[in-house]
C-alpha cells in the first residue's frame, strides 16, 4: 500500500510465490519486492525460479526481511539480490528506498 500512494510506482500483489511467478512472466516489471518468508514457496526458492526462466531471469529483486544480520544479508546478495529492505520499514520511506535500489542498479 505504501508504493501505490506513489504516483510513480505501478503496484501489482500477488498472494503467493508461484502467483508472482507467474505475474512476472506476463507483466516485467522493473522490480519485485520479495519477502523471504512466505508460506508454500520461500522468498530465495521464489528467486531461483525467477533466475531459471529466461522470461524473469534479468529482473532485479529487492527482499524485505526482518533477518538483517549480516550474513543474511550477504545470503540473499549471494543469491542474486539487488537488495534487501529491512522489516519493519517506514511506509513513508519506502519509496525512496526502492527509487535508491533502482537508481544503483541503473548506475
Amino acid at each position: 500500500m505504501a508504493l501505490e500512494l506513489d504516483p510513480d510506482f505501478v503496484v501489482e500483489t500477488r498472494g503467493s510465490g508461484r502467483e508472482g511467478i507467474a505475474a512476472a512472466r506476463d507483466w516485467n516489471p522493473t522490480l519485485i519486492l520479495l519477502d523471504v518468508m512466505m508460506p508454500e514457496l520461500d522468498g530465495p526458492t521464489v528467486l531461483g525460479l525467477l533466475r531459471e526462466d529466461p522470461v524473469t531471469a534479468g529482473i532485479p529483486v529487492v527482499f524485505i526481511t526482518a533477518r538483517t544480520q549480516a550474513q543474511e544479508v550477504a545470503h540473499l546478495r549471494a543469491l542474486g539480490a539487488s537488495g534487501v529492505i529491512a522489516k519493519p520499514f517506514d511506509p513513508m520511506a519506502l519509496a525512496g528506498q526502492v527509487r535508491d535500489l533502482l537508481d544503483e542498479r541503473n548506475g
